[in-house]
Formats: structure tokens, C-alpha cells, sequence
């Protein structure tokens, strides 16, 4: 991935995991006035049912009543709230923009842009970050937050705690970002009450995959690998990355040796000598052309069979269409642009 951008999407790999401890000035925020540019948030128009119980994996969260300022503390949870109708008015700057330059790419994907609407949310945290801005988060005055895609932990959600009510990832997700995008979506639907209409979204998308699947009966006799570059190697995604999800979801095997690797991460950087679990029959590349042309130019990589025989799917990231992004986020917002395009370039 370009290199300017590597601290962006792979902020996941390298986030501390305990937070720096915030001082009783930052919580005080909670009572500050809030900021003239402070966005004024979504009513929750499209319904919900309340009072509504979250359980996740720091407990149980009950939701008394719709909420009105959401903030989003996940990295693409924002985008599953658009789907869903509520535009939050704070969120994780996943994707930062060059220096000086608006708006916000993150408000501005293919996906997403129309359902902003006038709203420019304020930026929570940056991607490179080891935790929050807590005392911005407190002076938006939520009434709710989503921390589902998120590294946030006990100590990030105690002190979430002392400033609005808290939904964090599914309870069983023992490790951050290994859920499906099924329940991380379902997650996010509980908590702005709205599990039914959540459940139809995901049903639409599962099934527009089925018909992928079905259509394409010799995609299941091939092993597939996402794959990326990064720190000058290669860097495969396991399994359980959403990435991969999307890939098996459309009916290829994943290659469970990334897994061993990996040890529970989301993704590994692989050694020279380890390039054999790239033998695979298809690879599809997630990565700006920065990258992609380091990643043509390593002659292992190069080298291996499915380069040759042109089973490769050059995939731009955060550049021209975004299919990278799109496939990456696996939103609800971004799933059926994604389910598209990676069909298409699997062809």
C-alpha cells in the first residue's frame, strides 16, 4: 500500500493496547460547552425500537431511548450507521487526507458521500493513534457510542463509560477485527435499534454472494489469498479478515496457512522463505500503485505460479475506484459495490 498511507489501514497492526490515563480535566469535558463547529447529528428519523440491551464483549449496555448524537469509535462503524439511517457526528479518521486538503475522504467513498449530507463529523481519532481523544468525544455531548470495529479495551471502555453509554465488539470476538462482518454489522443494528432491519440488510448481501457462488461453481476447487504489501514484504490476510470473508463468500477456499502464521492476527508479513504460502491458484492484491509496483517488482513474488499464469486481481486501495477500500471496510454501505467489483476482477 502506498506509503504514505501505511500507518492508515494498518493502524490495527501497531495500536498499544493499553491507553495512556486520562486526567480528571478531559472527563470534566463531559459538562463543557460544545464547540460552535460541533455537527448537529442525525434524530434517528428511520426508528428504532427502545429501550434496547447490548451485550459485548465488556458487558452489557442498555440503550433507554433513540439516540440523537452518535459517535463512532470503529473504523468503518460509521458507515453501517449511514446504512442503517443515523449519521454519527464523530469518527475515526481511517484514511487520512494529504495535508491541507478537504473535505474528508472518509465522508467522500462512492458508498457513503450521499448519505453524509451536509454533516462534516468531527475527527474522534486518527488513524496511527493509541487511543481517543476523549475530551473531543466528551464535548460532542453523545448520547451513545460504537466501538465495535475497534481495538478498544477495558481501559478505553471505562473511561468511554464516564461519558456516554458504550456498545463495544460482539461478546464471543476474544480478538479485535476477527469477527464477521455479518456480526459486527448485527452489532452495530442492536445497538441503534434497528436489529431487524440490520438482519434484512445482511440477508440481501448474503444472498446477492450465493448467486456469485453459484454462478461460478469452479471458484470452490481454487485456494485464494488477499495480500498486500507492507514493511517490504509481502502481507497476506488470514482467514478470518473481513477481506478474506469476502473473497470465501463468493466461493473460494481461504488459505489457512496464512492462519498458522499469523497467530490470531488479522494479517502477517511473510519471510522469504515462507513465500510458499502464496502458492495458491488466485491472489487478489489490495494496494495503491505505489506499492503494487514494489510488490510486481519482488521477484518472489513474481516467480510464483499464479503470477505467471495471470491469476492475479490488481485491486487500487484508496486511488481511482477504491475497490480495495470498499472490500476492505465490508460495510453495509460498502458491500454491494465491493461484491461487484472483486467479482469482476476474479473473472
Amino acid at each position: 500500500m502506498n506509503r504514505a498511507r501505511t500507518a492508515m489501514t494498518w493502524k490495527r497492526v501497531t495500536a498499544a493496547a493499553a491507553a495512556v490515563v486520562v486526567g480528571a480535566s478531559v472527563l470534566a469535558g463531559c459538562g463543557s460547552s460544545q464547540p460552535a463547529s460541533t455537527p448537529e447529528g442525525n434524530t434517528n428519523a428511520s426508528g428504532g425500537t427502545f429501550p434496547t440491551k447490548v451485550e459485548h464483549f465488556f458487558g452489557t449496555t442498555e440503550i433507554k431511548e433513540a439516540p440523537k448524537r452518535v459517535v463512532s469509535l470503529g473504523y468503518t462503524d460509521e458507515q453501517t450507521m449511514l446504512a442503517l439511517g443515523t449519521v454519527p457526528v464523530g469518527m475515526v479518521d481511517q484514511y487520512p487526507n494529504p495535508e491541507g486538503t478537504s473535505p474528508d475522504i472518509n465522508t467522500q467513498w462512492p458508498w457513503v458521500k450521499d448519505k453524509w449530507g451536509s454533516t462534516k463529523p468531527e475527527v474522534v481519532m486518527k488513524n496511527g493513534d493509541t487511543e481517543p481523544n476523549y475530551e473531543k468525544i466528551a464535548q460532542l455531548r453523545p448520547d451513545l457510542i460504537v466501538a465495535v470495529y475497534s481495538e478498544a479495551d477495558q481501559a478505553w471502555y471505562d473511561k468511554l463509560t464516564k461519558i456516554a453509554p458504550v456498545v463495544a465488539r460482539p461478546k464471543g470476538e476474544k480478538e479485535a477485527f476477527s469477527g464477521k462482518w455479518q456480526d459486527t454489522t448485527l452489532q452495530i443494528a442492536k445497538a441503534l435499534g434497528k436489529q431487524a432491519e440490520g438482519e434484512k440488510i445482511i440477508k440481501s448481501i448474503d444472498d446477492k454472494m450465493a448467486e456469485i457462488k453459484k454462478a461460478n461453481p469452479d471458484w470452490a476447487n481454487q485456494t485464494a489469498v488477499v495480500t498486500s504489501w507492507y514493511k517490504d514484504a509481502v502481507a497476506p490476510f488470514a482467514t478470518t479478515d473481513v477481506r478474506s470473508q469476502l473473497v470465501t463468500g463468493i466461493g473460494f477456499k481461504g488459505n489457512t496457512k496464512v492462519d498458522e502464521i499469523a497467530g490470531g492476527k488479522f494479517y502477517t508479513t511473510l519471510s522469504p522463505e515462507r513465500i510458499d504460502v502464496m502458492n495458491v491458484d488466485r491472489i487478489f492484491v489490495i494496494a495503491d500503485k505505489a506499492d503494487a509496483d514494489k510488490l510486481k517488482a519482488f521477484e518472489l513474488f513474481a516467480n510464483l505460479p499464479a503470477v505467471k499464469n495471470g491469476k492475479v486481481s490488481w485491486l487500487l486501495d484508496s486511488e481511482g475506484p477504491a475497490i480495495g477500500a470498499a472490500v476492505s471496510q465490508a460495510t453495509l454501505a460498502s458491500l454491494p459495490y465491493a461484491i461487484d467489483e472483486i467479482a469482476k476482477a476474479a473473472k
